[in-house]
């Protein structure tokens, strides 16, 4: 038999662009739900920094604007289980079997597997705990280990996490929800659905793959390895060229000759559609590193700059702080990689507007008099 042969999708950049754009949802007009969100971005990444808002929230409200609500993302986690937090992670529900597939081999690691074999009547007292009073966070939680975890890092001889960590790993533990920024533990089949379906290893990988490139419309099929979560796809997708880059790219084809219409979007430094900055230079030409880490006197763009897209272009930062004892949402400066139009400026005016009005500021006051349209 012949095999099947694929042609490959030549683009040009702002093709390439619009495609990446609609696939993280956006574009206009605007998605409405917030489940419908979480699915098509497969994930919102969980992060304690909130110069602004937490990151997923942030997330959330670069899609849906100020109809949404954080306590919507509770709700769906701990009531309705439409979504489930898992390492770091808020996921679809419907995705759950695929992080459950090869769950009980985990880990790979020689050392991790020495200290839950050692450990393994610790393992135990967790879960008959958690099966007797669950859900429980865990300083609830006796540390009852007899070879404590040996680290040079911040986990060092924090048994209790460690175990839980490792257990939600192997799919022996779940999250049931949050108090504060406390996870509350317990046993999966009180989280998760009965009937989840758990697919095999090499399907789970597939379909990851898949998934995972129609969040993002265009991707590489190998590149460098990312914390959190993978960038490329594999071979999912069919391939393409992009004018200006180098190499072949995997194309989402439900997402090639798509009608585009743009709008305006303040988004997190952690967002999808500038996680992967060698591809946010690669197309949209657009340079960013998150300074938080950097020295004030060394930072070019700001503390928690946001990336500002304006219908396929990401075209600058925005240097904002919400101080909420003063009920002012503070902009520093906002940074033109291009020079703004008026649309530009009138569209980054707009956003601010809604983000203030969203985490409830009453005033909106820039601290640099260069500072355009605020």
């Amino acid at each position: 038999m012949t095999p099947k042969t694929t042609s490959v999708h030549r683009l040009t950049k702002a093709q390439a662009r619009r495609i990446a754009v609609r696939a993280q949802l956006l574009d206009a007009p605007r998605p409405t739900e917030l489940l419908t969100v979480v699915q098509r971005l497969t994930l919102l990444q969980i992060d304690p920094t909130a110069a602004i808002a937490p990151s997923a929230d942030l997330v959330a409200w670069s899609r849906l604007g100020s109809t949404y609500q954080p306590a919507h993302l509770k709700q769906a986690v701990e009531d309705d289980r439409t979504l489930f937090e898992h390492d770091a992670l808020i996921r679809p529900m419907s995705d759950v079997g695929l992080y459950l597939a090869g769950a009980a081999d985990w880990p790979s690691y020689d050392k991790q597997r020495a200290w839950l074999r050692d450990n393994d009547r610790f393992r135990r007292d967790i879960l008959d705990l958690l099966g007797s009073s669950g859900p429980l966070s865990s300083r609830d939680i006796p540390d009852t280990c007899v070879a404590p975890w040996a680290s040079t890092g911040w986990t060092n001889n924090r048994n209790v996490t460690q175990m839980l960590e490792f257990l939600m790993m192997r799919g022996e533990v779940a999250i049931a929800g949050r108090v504060g920024r406390q996870r509350l533990w317990d046993l999966p089949e009180r989280v998760y659905p009965a009937d989840v379906v758990v697919p095999s290893v090499e399907e789970a990988g597939r379909i990851k793959n898949e998934r995972r490139l129609a969040a993002l419309g265009i991707a590489r099929e190998k590149g460098t390895a990312m914390p959190v979560e993978p960038i490329t796809v594999g071979e999912a997708g069919e391939p393409a060229v992009v004018e200006g880059t180098k190499g072949e790219w995997r194309v989402d084809p439900a997402g090639v000759g798509s009608d585009f219409e743009g709008r305006t979007a303040l988004l997190s430094p952690f967002d999808r559609l500038v996680h992967d900055r060698a591809r946010a230079e690669e197309l949209f030409d657009f340079e960013y590193v998150l300074e938080m880490y950097k020295p004030a006197a060394k930072r070019r763009w700001g503390y928690f700059a946001l990336p500002v897209l304006h219908g396929d272009r990401l075209v600058g930062k925005v240097d904002a702080k919400a101080d909420r004892k003063a009920s002012v949402l503070q902009v520093h400066a906002i940074h033109e990689d291009v020079r703004f139009t008026r649309a530009i400026t009138e569209g980054v005016r707009a956003e601010l507007e809604d983000l203030a009005s969203w985490l409830g500021l009453d005033t909106i006051a820039a601290s640099d008099a260069d500072v355009k349209g605020v």
